[in-house]
């Protein structure tokens, strides 16, 4: 298998993280002052009105701003962008010093990873922000130069506070779950399971009680009228959602509505497109020694840990957000068996290496086309979008230039089309 430098790697990694940062805060601080923002609505979330789903970041938020005396949305925004910080900085740590293959790169930049939360500004910086930042910890802290009691310890006290924040991130601790296994493999089964139930017995109690708690109209009111009245803030979209969608058969139901075939078919092939470079590499990656009752094959094993999350896609709509979660927490996951080298290569990708060797021009633009021209929209109804990359900077530039558009010729076929389908 063809190998990249990785100093330069690095460096155009380095570059491309930054920017992608930037352009985040950019945005962050540019949309939330909106007041129909989706961003900010899923952060003023409280506990104003008494316990509820979701609400623990929102109710730091809401004190934070009371204490300071600052807006409520100005103190989100803050906290989004030392989130996305962590992330960023994190993640450079994370990647850093791998055997790089071309592979490899189209899995980094598949449009389900970094780029998806800027071609798609409606999901920078969602709650599922925190769980990137938890997970890489985790890993960090699984990895072979610390104590493997050091992870399970981290589990116990900090997943819990993740479920407080966005409670769907049970259905991904299976990850994490499987790590410890990994990690643990010369233990027996009897001590693994001990372990598991150690570390995650205060996030079950979390989630029995989040299942259970029930939060009404009346308690729903309470915490609209705490932020109209302390920061004249009405309770929109995800926040205003928590009095209708009560029950797990409203969760349901809104999903069950918008399925069609053409949805399903849709999103089968950009998971299947998106997600075909780390699968490729899956495929042809097996675990160095046999652990327990795991198959052999990594594909398999991300299948499974995958399983759980199609309970997200038929409770939620937004099928772009869930698969670009389902892809950051597949690939950290693959990087932590190749960086702690519990995996290797069954055979070399040769067809990719050989297709660059052979034509290095057409493969780069086939590369750009993988990674940067298309994304899946938010929505599970969106159609596929279209020159993702161009439109971030095209945009961007329209912002920060003070410009309508492109206006001159506006008659002529290019200009038509650069109306209808980029703009």
């Amino acid at each position: 298998m063809k190998y990249f430098n990785k100093i330069k790697f690095n460096h155009l990694f380095f570059v491309f993280i930054n920017l992608i940062f930037v352009l985040a805060i950019f945005y962050l601080y540019r949309k939330h002052q909106v007041g129909n923002d989706s961003t900010i609505s899923e952060w003023m979330i409280n506990y104003q009105g008494g316990f509820t789903r979701r609400g623990l970041i929102g109710e730091v938020c809401y004190q934070l701003a009371i204490i300071l005396e600052l807006e409520l949305r100005y103190v989100i925004f803050l906290f989004q962008s030392i989130l996305y910080f962590f992330f960023s900085i994190l993640l450079l740590i994370y990647l850093k010093n791998f055997k790089i293959n071309w592979l490899i790169i189209f899995a980094l930049f598949s449009p389900l990873f970094l780029l998806y939360p800027i071609a798609e500004i409606e999901v920078i910086a969602r709650k599922e922000i925190f769980l990137y930042v938890g997970f890489i910890i985790f890993l960090q802290l699984s990895s072979v130069h610390y104590s493997k009691n050091s992870s399970l310890i981290y589990i116990f006290f900090v997943y819990p506070i993740l479920c407080l924040i966005w409670e769907p991130f049970i259905l991904f601790v299976f990850f994490s779950l499987f790590i410890i296994i990994v990690n643990n493999k010369k233990d027996t089964l009897n001590k693994l399971f001990f372990k598991g139930l150690f570390s995650f017995s205060s996030t079950i109690v979390v989630v029995i009680i989040i299942i259970f708690k029930k939060f009404d109209l009346t308690q729903h009111q309470l915490m609209a009228e705490s932020l109209m009245l302390s920061f004249n803030e009405n309770c929109y979209m995800s926040c205003a959602l928590l009095a209708t969608k009560t029950t797990i058969y409203s969760q349901f139901q809104s999903v069950f509505a918008l399925l069609t075939v053409e949805v399903i078919f849709r999103y089968s092939l950009i998971i299947c497109i998106g997600f075909f470079p780390l699968a490729l590499l899956s495929f042809n990656t097996k675990l160095k020694d046999k652990i327990l009752f795991l198959p052999n094959n990594l594909l398999m094993i991300l299948l499974i840990l995958l399983s759980p999350s199609l309970i997200l896609f038929l409770s939620g709509t937004d099928w772009g957000r869930w698969s670009n979660i389902c892809y950051v927490f597949s690939i950290l996951t693959f990087f932590y068996l190749l960086k702690n080298n519990f995996i290797k290569y069954n055979k070399n990708f040769i067809f990719f290496d050989k297709l660059y060797i052979k034509n290095k021009k057409k493969f780069i633009v086939f590369f750009i086309i993988f990674a940067f021209m298309w994304n899946p929209k938010t929505g599970m109804t969106g159609d596929v979008a279209t020159n993702s990359l161009y439109k971030i900077i095209y945009n961007t530039s329209k912002i920060i230039f003070k410009f309508e558009g492109i206006r001159l010729y506006q008659n002529s076929p290019i200009i038509k089309f650069h109306k209808k389908y980029i703009e």
